[in-house]
């Protein structure tokens, strides 16, 4: 049983190695092709793992197809696609903290989470304003609302039921957005990406991953 989700984390490092090569190569083909067959060992693995069988798992599955829709439309430089992108990644924030929320009461921690993370968030919209185009501010403002959920109700769930893997994927995949904000509106640069690309895809895996460790009621 476990050979094929061990197999499908290898098959997502192995793509996100050739995929960081080709970034430095800056070849278009090459990333598409690692991009989206790393993505799609991330929603394999959460199937084999059993996301189909609970409102969880559907949730959590549900999230990961989201930010493969995401990731897709993240290959392209323009700003319609990145706005679609941007979309993809927000619905799929709002669906991780709707299956961390359904997984296991943990109000009073969540509203710990909350408030932590609204202040990491409310920092890091401060740091990213100034170079904002008008016409994003309001959806980099909402995507930021998003990743605060997301995190608070992962956060919550960890302090609920011990399993470090919900609060430290949800905050690594909150921490690789910064790459992506920071090298489309700051200052863009190869190690945007040489850092962002596998904090991101070790953050899905280890979502995905729960559905193994900790599996839902």
């Amino acid at each position: 049983m476990l050979s094929i989700p061990f197999a499908l984390v290898a098959l997502c490092v192995l793509a996100v190695a050739s995929l960081l090569r080709a970034e430095a190569l800056d070849h278009r083909a090459a990333k598409a092709l690692c991009k989206l067959t790393a993505s799609s060992a991330f929603v394999a693995l959460a199937v084999v793992l059993g996301a189909l069988h609970t409102a969880h798992g559907r949730w959590l599955l549900l999230a990961l197809l989201l930010s493969w829709v995401g990731d897709a439309c993240l290959l392209s430089q323009r700003s319609a696609w990145f706005l679609s992108g941007l979309g993809g990644f927000l619905l799929g924030h709002v669906a991780f903290a709707v299956a961390f929320a359904t997984a296991h009461p943990h109000g009073p921690s969540a509203a710990a989470g909350l408030a932590v993370m609204s202040i990491v968030g409310a920092l890091a919209l401060r740091w990213m304003w100034p170079s904002l185009p008008g016409p994003f501010r309001v959806a980099v403002g909402a995507y930021v609302l998003a990743i605060v959920g997301m995190c608070a109700t992962a956060i919550g769930l960890t302090a609920a039921t011990g399993v470090w893997l919900y609060g430290v994927g949800a905050v690594a995949f909150a921490a690789s957005d910064l790459a992506v904000a920071r090298e489309r509106f700051v200052q863009p640069g190869l190690v945007n990406r040489l850092w962002g690309l596998p904090l991101y895809y070790v953050a899905q895996l280890l979502l995905a991953w729960t559905l193994w460790t900790a599996p839902a009621p």
